[in-house]
């Protein structure tokens, strides 16, 4: 039988139930209403006829006038149509006799007298009658109502019961086999492609049972066929990255280990067939180690770990594994891939060559640059010398030489100055002179420094804090030095007779210092870029940025000091070179 041919029967019955119910409910209704009617009709018209005459006689006075003879007439007719009760006959025809002697004129008031009384006798007996019949009627009804009542009792058990049944057991028929139609599936999931589902009939269940186990036979079919081939597929990607000279470390979605190359064992002193499978957040409790590789969210600055027996210097790339997965749209019934997360893999470089190589070259610079400041220096001191009249003068040639020399000398000094401020900072040599100072004194500090390049453009330097403000604990002089590089590149760019303004707030427990300009802007493609070491903005020639080290050293600086350096700028509206440094406890 179709599944569709057992809930029309089921839902028939349930119908057949309902009516079956509603028309014994119906027929007691109308029995009850008959009931009532009959109570209510011919028995209440005769008790209401009889009060009528009833009033005449006692409102009158014998002889009665001609209307009110009348009306006791038409109520007496009235009442000679609607007798329905036994005794009821006789006592109307008395009354009726009665009612002729009243109205004879021929009739003395003695004899009319007589006939008002036996009148009276009749109505009451009249009223008896009726008062009893609906007395007994009304203890009919009664029983009636509760004979209906147990009868409709009787047909709602019994129509409970069947649907309580019926509830009861007919959702099974659909429920079971999908039950086991669902625990058929998750073992599928589970990869368990021997899982069969029997079922006997017709129906469509018993159908699609058929179609389930013929696609179990073909998944366990597929399995057997490409499970050498994903095992050889397997033992190969393990074979790859257990011979690559990088410690590889790979995460699944739920952080456990899924796989550890023999560098990496090596490194975290760990051995791959004991941690494979285990919660990395648990076992990083374990080891620093990996704890350290795990928890760390920037991946720009290379690692120091002890290995090869020396201290060797890795580099850590983390990286997202995302596998797609395709879905069906139901809206536009198109199917589409996405990508989901699996895991991550870490891959720790070893760059102690690259470093060794780089610390090298820092040492070179130091050195150089070193070698070359006291020359320099010397240079300087000769040009000042001869500027001076006391050794003679020169014609405007000579001394537009020696300021052109003076200028590149001190282009020169400045560049091998920041070298050996980068090479400080490189090689972890930078010394930091921590006090409380006062922003305001270090900005000022700063504007007098370039006061006289600003000058010469003819351009305003203004000044915009509060004096009270919060002392910050930092070297001094390099925070000064970064103000200056800033105001010297901010009057650089700027035309003749513009303004330079310095703002000095505090926000959000920290003291922001910023430097606006009102030149022509940085493009954005140039912002991330700006704090690189020797990065240079693209210029049309007219400005010359320098070695493309200040900012870079600025970075440096400010960092080394727990702040945060940054720069706004747009095309057309000038930058705003910012750093923040946090308030002195």
């Amino acid at each position: 039988m179709k599944i569709k041919t057992k809930l029309r029967l089921g839902f028939g019955f349930l119908f057949v139930v309902v009516i079956f119910f509603g028309a014994i409910s119906l027929y007691y209704m109308n029995k009850i209403s008959v009931s009532s009617k009959v109570i209510l009709k011919d028995n209440y018209e005769s008790l209401n006829f009889s009060g009528e005459m009833r009033k005449i006689l006692d409102e009158s006075v014998i002889p009665l006038s001609q209307k009110e003879a009348e009306q006791f007439g038409i109520h007496l007719a009235k009442e000679r149509n609607n007798i329905t009760e036994k005794g009821e006959h006789e006592s109307v025809l008395r009354l009726a006799e009665a009612y002729k002697i009243i109205v004879d004129p021929a009739k003395n008031i003695s004899a009319k007298q007589l006939a008002l009384n036996n009148a009276r006798l009749q109505l009451r007996i009249i009223d008896e009658v009726n008062m009893n019949a609906i007395v007994r009627k009304n203890a009919a009804a009664q029983r009636g109502v509760e004979k209906a009542a147990t009868y409709l009792i009787f047909a709602a058990s019994m129509c409970f019961l069947i649907l309580f049944s019926f509830v009861v057991n007919f959702p099974g028929f659909v429920a079971n086999p999908l039950k086991e139609f669902s625990e058929a599936i998750k073992e599928i999931s589970r990869k368990n492609y021997k899982q069969r589902l029997e079922f006997n009939g017709t129906d469509e269940f018993s159908e699609l049972a058929t179609e389930f186990n013929a696609m179990a036979a073909q998944l366990n079919k597929w399995e057997n066929s490409n499970l050498a081939k994903l095992q050889s597929e397997k033992l190969r990607i393990e074979a790859i990255i257990e011979q690559m000279q990088d410690a590889i470390i790979g995460l699944n979605e739920k952080k456990e280990i899924l796989f550890l190359n023999k560098v990496a064992g090596q490194l975290l002193n760990l051995s791959e067939k004991d941690i494979i499978g285990l919660n990395a957040l648990e076992l990083m409790k374990r080891n620093d180690l990996l704890n350290r590789i795990l928890q760390i969210n920037s991946v720009d600055k290379p690692m120091k770990i002890y290995a090869d027996n020396k201290e060797s210097y890795f580099q850590l790339e983390r990286r997202e594994i995302t596998v797609p997965v395709a879905y069906e749209d139901q809206d536009e019934q198109i199917i589409t891939e996405t990508r989901r997360t699996a895991g991550e893999v870490y891959i720790l470089k070893n760059i102690t060559q690259y470093k060794e190589l780089d610390e090298a070259k820092t040492n070179f610079i130091a050195t150089v640059s070193h070698e070359l400041k006291t020359p320099i220096s010397s240079i300087k001191m000769s040009l000042k010398l001869m500027d001076d009249e006391r050794v003679g003068t020169m014609n405007a040639e000579q001394k537009e030489l020696v300021q052109h020399i003076k200028e590149d000398c001190g282009r020169l000094l400045k560049i091998t100055t920041e070298l050996l401020d980068l090479a400080q900072v490189e090689t972890g040599n930078l010394q930091l002179n921590f006090v409380k100072s006062d922003p305001r004194k270090i900005a000022i500090y700063a504007m007098d420094a370039v006061r006289f390049q600003a000058e010469q453009k003819s351009i305003e330097l203004e000044l915009i804090s509060k004096n009270n403000l919060a002392k910050v604990f930092v070297d001094t002089e390099k925070t000064a030095w970064v103000l200056v590089n800033f105001l010297s590149n901010a009057l650089r760019y700027s035309s003749e007779k513009s303004k330079v303004i310095i703002q000095i707030i505090e926000k959000d427990g920290n003291i922001e210092f910023s430097v606006r300009d009102f030149g022509k802007g940085i493009d954005e493609q140039y912002q991330k870029r700006l704090f690189d070491r020797y990065f240079q903005v693209p210029t049309d020639g007219n400005n010359k940025s320098g070695s493309g080290l200040g900012l870079a050293i600025s970075k440096d600086f400010i960092e080394a000091e727990s702040g945060k350096i940054w720069v706004e700028s747009a095309i057309g509206e000038g930058s705003r070179f910012c750093f923040q440094l946090p308030i002195a406890v």
